[in-house]
C-alpha cells in the first residue's frame, strides 16, 4: 500500500493578491530614481582613480519588469572590449604577462544603498 498525499484548496487569494499588487505600487518606488543617483555617488567616490575617467563614468538604468522595479549601475568606460571597471574590480592580465590583482570597491560601496533599500521596502510592508 502506497502512501498518498492529497491537498485540497478551497477559496480564493483575494488578500495575497490585494498584498503583492500593494507591493507592485508601493510608495519606495516612487525613491527607485534616489537610490539610483545614490548609487552612481557612492560609486563614482570608491572607484580608485588615475584619470578618473572610469570613476565619471558610471551611470543608471531603472527597467520595470513583470517582478517589479530594477536598478542596473552601469560603467561606460572601456579598454578595447574590456570594462575598466569590472578589470579594476575582478583584476586583469597586462599586455607583458603580469596580472593585476583587483579591488572589491563595488560591492562595498553598494553595500549601504541595498541595506537602506531593503530596511525602507520591509517599513513600507509592515506599515500595512
Amino acid at each position: 500500500m502506497s502512501n498518498i498525499i492529497k491537498v485540497k484548496q478551497r477559496g480564493k487569494f483575494r488578500k495575497a493578491n490585494i498584498f503583492f499588487d500593494k507591493m507592485l505600487t508601493i510608495s519606495q518606488y516612487r525613491n527607485i530614481e534616489s537610490y539610483a543617483r545614490r548609487g552612481v555617488a557612492a560609486l563614482r567616490d570608491a572607484t580608485p582613480k588615475d584619470t578618473g575617467l572610469t570613476a565619471n563614468s558610471w551611470y543608471y538604468e531603472i527597467k520595470r519588469t513583470d517582478n517589479g522595479i530594477t536598478i542596473e549601475w552601469l560603467n561606460s568606460n572601456t579598454s578595447g572590449e574590456y570594462n575598466v571597471a569590472l578589470m579594476i574590480q575582478y583584476g586583469h592580465g597586462t599586455k607583458n604577462g603580469g596580472y593585476v590583482a583587483g579591488i572589491d570597491y563595488i560591492n562595498p560601496a553598494l553595500k549601504p544603498i541595498f541595506d537602506e533599500i531593503a530596511d525602507d521596502v520591509w517599513k513600507e510592508v509592515n506599515r500595512s
